[in-house]
């Protein structure tokens, strides 16, 4: 397979060049250190200098030369990059020493310009397995000591504030991180479906975006350091209760793809479950026009059963909008199983320190759906993710809560959106502890955004290549994307959500012409739905998933694997 045939672009794979100094080996990529292990023990998953834009985008620096040297027992590394834009210019040095029992990165900006930012300087990735849990000290500025440790359920905020030195214990290491430059605080970056802790400077109450001239000189560094014999493990298995069944398959679809003449003929290709019909009462069409087209469209492809996914303006009290909405409703002569119901605002985050945007209490929007939707199901959560979801928590009663998930919100190389795999059984476990009895609905689950709760629009990808936060990644349509859907089924399965949305119908997120490799496999997942799930594992790079008598395998990785081919997926009878 060609490159275009694997991840949907030409665009070259990034390398990481392994560096080996002693016990220390660390993946050196595009100016980041990643995969920082000791003896073959993961201690830091990424050390890096970044730049965010005023919609939280990654700001691609040019990386210049690398000089190295040693000095003694040290290994030193100096190479500058340049981040530049809107006409505006970051110049930074970096220098790396790695010796023989901790490493230090530095780095020395000078601006060039008016540069606008949310974000400059250093980020820290403290891996998920062995770390969650685990015991930690946090010094602060004043010379405080706080003894705690790393949250075992997601935090909605930030678990440690005001860091100057992090210490903590995991793998029979001790392990720390000392910060100069800054001021640095931790969240909890598993919500966002990143498999690690994430330890940045500039606290996010401050101001955002913020800007630096040439008056601004940045000079900030990251020493890490660590002590004892390292014991190697491995994530624990998952659970899989008794009774445990894989989910109906949705696919979502909005009134402008309902009136496509091929709807009905794509949705028969793939036989979901469910059709989650997105409904926008922002939009200048009105609410009974979108209406209308799924009715019409369930006129067409009758076999699947249509649930409502409805965003409400509420502005001020919700019973007039939610009795208009119904109304509409049941004028279209469209069937519905369940309502959604999610105020507009709710689309975009609202970060720690920030003031909450104006909305009726989240218990008053439910008691007046409940009036207005008499005997449907009815579901609360977050059209965005799951950190909107558990910062701004559904009240109970609800029969569903539902939310999000995408990979490409912080970082979007290939081994980025592999990884946040790992994160997704903590954003499950995470949250079933916030709804209880309630079903759990996720999606749409999708490597491309919908919509970007974290700035004003998605990140443009015209040359289509491995951008962050774009509504439209080319993987989506090649055998990763289909092998990273699968991986997602793994990784969800044992926590029985009871509806899953992993695709679009049409569009960069959707089934293309119904030849891309994820279109194939939604189709034997959705012939699988209500199958026993007897066992779903992630490991060495290939996820395995028994339902019923059938047993799914995708190779995760660019290599071939067994019988596997780079990114193949394999379904075979037992």
């Amino acid at each position: 397979m060609g490159a275009v045939e694997l991840y949907g672009t030409a665009e070259p794979v990034a390398e990481a060049e392994i560096i080996r100094h002693g016990d220390v080996s660390l993946g050196f990529q595009d100016g980041a250190l990643r995969h920082i292990c000791l003896g073959g023990i993961e201690i830091i998953r990424q050390i890096a200098f970044l730049v965010r834009d005023r919609d939280w985008g990654t700001v691609r620096p040019e990386i210049g030369a690398v000089g190295r040297t040693t000095r003694g027992d040290d290994l030193l590394l100096r190479f500058p990059m340049v981040f530049r834009s809107n006409g505006a210019e970051q110049h930074v040095s970096l220098s790396l020493t790695i010796g023989t029992t901790g490493l230090t990165f530095a780095a020395e900006s000078r601006i060039s310009g008016i540069f606008e930012t949310n974000r400059t300087g250093f980020t820290v990735l403290h891996p998920v397995t062995g770390v969650a849990g685990a015991p930690a000290r946090v010094t602060h500025s004043d010379g405080s000591v706080d003894h705690s440790r790393f949250p075992d359920l997601i935090e909605p905020w930030q678990p440690f504030m005001d860091i100057v030195h992090l210490e903590h214990e995991a793998h029979g290491l001790t392990i720390s991180c000392a910060f100069e430059g800054d001021t640095f605080e931790m969240e909890d970056q598993r919500q966002w479906g990143d498999a690690s802790y994430k330890t940045y400077n500039r606290p996010l109450a401050l101001p955002w975006p913020y800007q630096l001239t040439g008056a601004d000189t940045l000079r900030q560094s990251v020493t890490l350091s660590w002590s004892g014999a390292g014991i190697a493990a491995k994530a624990a298995p998952v659970a899989i209760p008794a009774g445990t069944v894989f989910p109906d398959l949705a696919l979502v679809v909005t009134p402008d793809e309902a009136r496509n003449p091929e709807a009905a003929q794509m949705l028969a290709l793939v036989a979901p479950q469910r059709i989650l019909a997105h409904v926008d009462a922002t939009r200048t069409e009105p609410v009974s026009s979108q209406l209308a087209a799924f009715a019409a469209l369930q006129v067409a492809y009758p076999a699947g059963i249509y649930d409502l996914e409805l965003i409400c303006r509420f502005r001020g009290d919700p019973v007039p909008e939610l009795t208009s909405h119904a109304r509409d409703l049941g004028a279209s002569g469209l069937a519905v199983a369940s309502v959604f119901v999610c105020p507009s605002v709710d689309r975009q985050s609202t970060p720690p320190g920030s003031a909450w945007p104006d909305c009726p209490p989240l218990d008053q929007i439910h008691a007046a759906a409940a009036r207005a939707f008499p005997g449907i199901k009815r579901g609360g959560g977050m059209a965005s993710f799951f950190p909107e979801l558990n910062r701004k928590r559904p009240p109970a009663g609800l029969d569903f809560v539902s939310h999000g998930f995408c990979p490409i919100i912080h970082a979007s190389d290939d081994l980025a959106v592999m990884e946040t795999l790992e994160a997704v059984p903590h954003i499950a476990r995470s949250a079933r502890a916030i709804i209880g009895a309630a079903e759990y609905r996720i999606g749409p689950s999708t490597i491309a955004m919908r919509q970007n709760p974290y700035g004003s629009r998605t990140i443009p990808n015209p040359k289509g290549g491995r951008v962050a936060m774009t509504d439209d990644d080319p993987r989506h349509r090649a055998a990763f994307g289909a092998a990273w859907t699968l991986g997602m089924a793994t990784a969800l399965a044992p926590f029985a959500p009871a509806v899953w949305t992993p695709a679009a119908l049409f569009g960069p997120r959707g089934l293309g012409d119904g030849a891309w490799p994820v279109a194939a496999l939604l189709r034997e997942l959705a012939a699988s739905a209500g199958q026993q799930v007897i066992a779903a594992q992630i490991q060495d790079g290939e996820a395995r998933l028994r339902l019923g008598d059938r047993l799914f395998r995708a190779n995760l990785t660019a290599v071939q694997t067994g019988d596997l081919p780079p990114f193949g997926w394999v379904v075979t009878p037992l």
